[in-house]
């Protein structure tokens, strides 16, 4: 393998011996297969004039560089704009991690020579790297031998790395696919370990669901600084993507004029929904409850109630759907029915013959921690929250939102910042 610290800085010669002048750069081109090829040297001639090199004319990198033709022959390389300076771009910068699925900072950057070609095949983000960059990694390696002791470098293969560029649009889209598959917490804990620049640069082009997902894995401290960057309207669809309790909680911190602004701006159903759980305190069930919830009408057979939630825009909103709820025709909570049960009954089966009829269920003003333990009794995976004296069903509340009483949030979402 070969290190772009053995490459940059050292003298080019031609076929001859010639000195044709010094490596200042290695370009790269864009390309769909893992391992990108090197298309260029950029090289400081003899006259202190900047030349681009194909990459074809290169017959070896190292221990030499040496060039396949004379001086006289040289094949400058025409730019296409969408190069990318591995010294300039790529090293000492933040890339991410797409595997590890962290924030590091590039130490040095490895080539190798396949198919006829120079290729990128990793980056190295360990200590050996900035040791090999100041000519110490043989002489650390030796000592560290000599006590037993093994060094092993960190190397991360270049199809795993996602590099963050708001000039690069194409490597950027590319960038934010690879991202957006990841886990909406790790999606968190990637964007606060990114600088500001990086960090704004990847938000702005990431999809509002994803964007939504992330928000509700992080503290309510990043939840304001993500907003605050963004413009009124993205912000507001942003919010009614999230889950209602998520957009409600993170509006009570907003300042009173800002909170009003988006609310103006979500469709009048969400926001309706959200307005509705700001009236409750927050320590409450009504304050952390949801409400969006899995739910059928009393009287259907089992076949009927799975063609009612297939067809039910308000069952498709739902994540986690673990528990169907019964309502009246006054949506009075008439019992509840797991979702397996009724997956797993024939199909002819009254749901009212399946149903739990003398459930848990909780009251707006209920405070969370009698919430959190109830649900730890029962062994709960929500609960649902009901009128009193009506019995109308108003929401639930989800383990994640009840356990937040006795699991403090600094363990819950761990992210001291954004940027």
């Amino acid at each position: 393998m070969i290190y772009i610290s053995e490459v940059v800085g050292k003298k080019v010669w031609d076929v001859y011996g010639s000195s044709i002048g010094k490596c200042e750069d290695v370009l790269v081109g864009v390309s769909n297969k893992p391992f990108p090829s090197v298309v260029a040297l950029q090289i400081m001639d003899t006259k202190n004039r900047e030349i681009l090199v194909n990459a074809k004319q290169i017959s070896s990198l190292f221990p030499s560089i040496v060039l396949s033709v004379p001086k006289s022959s040289l094949d400058l390389y025409k730019e296409k704009g969408n190069e990318l300076r591995l010294k300039k771009q790529i090293l000492d910068h933040q890339i991410v991690d797409v595997e590890g699925r962290r924030v590091v900072r590039v130490n040095d950057i490895q080539l190798a020579f396949s198919k006829n070609e120079y290729v990128v095949t990793g980056v190295d983000v360990g200590n050996l790297g900035l040791l090999r960059r100041i000519g110490l990694e043989n002489l650390v390696m030796k000592i560290a031998k000599m006590f037993g002791k093994r060094l092993t470098r960190s190397v991360i293969a270049w199809n795993d790395v996602v590099y963050l560029e708001d000039k690069d649009p194409l490597r950027l889209s590319k960038s934010k696919e690879k991202i957006s598959k990841l886990p909406p917490a790790d999606i968190a804990a990637i964007l606060s370990d990114l600088d500001r620049i990086s960090g704004q640069s990847l938000m702005d082009n990431m999809d509002n669901g994803v964007l939504a997902d992330m928000l509700e894995e992080s503290p309510i401290k990043t939840q304001i600084e993500v907003l605050s960057n963004l413009d009124a309207e993205r912000a507001a669809d942003i919010l009614e993507e999230m889950e209602p309790d998520e957009a409600a909680d993170l509006l009570a911190d907003l300042p009173v004029e800002t909170s009003q602004e988006l609310l103006e701006l979500i469709e009048e159903d969400e926001a309706e929904d959200i307005r509705t759980l700001l009236d409750y305190p927050p320590d409450t069930a009504g304050g952390i409850m949801t409400t969006d919830f899995a739910w059928i009408p009393e009287g259907l057979t089992v076949l009927q109630a799975m063609n009612y939630l297939r067809s039910s825009e308000e069952a498709q909103d739902v994540e986690d759907m673990y528990y169907i709820y019964v309502l009246d025709d006054t949506k009075a909570l008439k019992g509840v029915i797991y979702l397996r049960d009724l997956v797993m009954a024939e199909p002819e089966m009254r749901v009212e013959d399946l149903m739990e009829k003398n459930l848990v269920s909780i009251f707006p003003l209920t405070s969370q921690e009698d919430v959190a333990y109830l649900m730890a009794k029962y062994d709960l995976l929500s609960i649902p929250v009901i009128e009193e004296g009506t019995n109308r069903m108003l929401g639930i509340v989800t383990l994640d939102d009840a356990i937040d009483t006795v699991l403090p949030t600094a363990y819950k979402k761990r992210l001291p910042r954004f940027f």
